[in-house]
């Protein structure tokens, strides 16, 4: 039985979207209309992380950037309540985010 709730960080995931689609070189534009959306305010609520691409988004955008669904989402940090080896992978995690962060705002 799971322990816990997987939920999505909305503002994590939005800024890790717009950080591979740069990194990948596409343009709001060519996402726009790689996805068919007739403007492309949906793409910089995405962004902003007011709301989450569709599931049929998520799977064109894996697609078209070429990795696993699931790594266009960012789960909600964890409780502080959790043991501390958990404190220990979670420090090591928000090093790593923002390690890429430094990356994808140098790109």
């Amino acid at each position: 039985m799971y322990s816990e709730y997987p939920d999505i960080d909305l503002q994590k995931t939005g800024r890790h979207i717009k950080c591979m689609i740069r990194k990948a070189g596409f343009s709001v534009r060519e996402i726009q209309e790689y996805l068919h959306l007739s403007c492309p305010q949906p793409i910089y609520r995405w962004f902003r992380g007011q709301t989450l691409p569709s599931l049929n988004h998520v799977y064109a955008l894996s697609r078209l950037l070429h990795v696993h669904m699931e790594d266009l989402l960012v789960k909600k940090d964890k409780e502080l309540w959790e043991d501390s080896i958990d404190s220990v992978q979670e420090n090591q995690r928000e090093r790593m985010l923002l390690y890429y962060r430094a990356l994808c705002d140098a790109a």
